[in-house]
């Protein structure tokens, strides 16, 4: 949990809450039903406005992370809620896709399986009193989902461009990543298992 000191007035207690790196991991959550609403209702102007939340989603997850170690706030809430949010946001964005039938319904398995298999690993890697950062392998796997779900989100051809062509090319390389990064979770667990 955030600690407030308790001689902070209201409002400065906001403002710190606001500010606070744990608070864009907050916008991050919030912004998946809104996400999930407009692809409910799929057309060019909705798939646009949820590539632009997603877009903005994603920026908040570098920003909460470079924040956090910047101003000395890193906490443990911070540690387990942002790859939480990533999950979830990355997740929903691909499971309502595949819904529409945008997606491969079977990339969108091996994702999110991935995703559950690592979140497993990290916990008894974690009991173990062990680092469980995301690796780097992981963070280009994140950035390949990303650079993927935002064309894929838009959907439609926009000024003559094909997003969906565009967002289907790094949906493979994020599979690639996927794949690869979750062989090396296990490579890893495994190490440390033995030892």
């Amino acid at each position: 949990m955030i600690f407030l000191n308790n001689t902070m007035s209201y409002n400065s207690r906001i403002i710190y809450l606001l500010k606070h790196p744990n608070s864009l991991t907050v916008y991050r959550m919030i912004s998946i039903p809104a996400i999930v609403m407009f692809l409910l209702f799929p057309n060019q102007y909705f798939t646009f406005a949820a590539a632009l939340i997603f877009s903005a989603a994603a920026i908040t997850d570098y920003l909460d992370g470079y924040l956090a170690r910047r101003w000395g706030l890193v906490s443990n809430l911070g540690k387990f809620m942002d790859p939480l949010a990533d999950k979830l946001l990355i997740s929903c964005s691909c499971i309502m896709m595949a819904s529409l039938g945008w997606i491969p319904a079977w990339v969108v398995c091996i994702i999110i399986g991935r995703e559950l298999a690592v979140t497993g690993l990290r916990s008894i890697i974690a009991e173990h009193g062990q680092d469980v950062a995301a690796s780097k392998l992981g963070k280009y796997k994140t950035g390949f989902q990303i650079a993927a779900i935002i064309p894929l989100l838009m959907h439609y051809p926009y000024l003559g461009i094909n997003f969906n062509a565009i967002g289907m090319f790094f949906l493979w390389g994020a599979l690639v990543m996927t794949v690869w990064s979750g062989i090396d979770y296990f490579i890893h667990f495994w190490k440390l298992f033995k030892e």
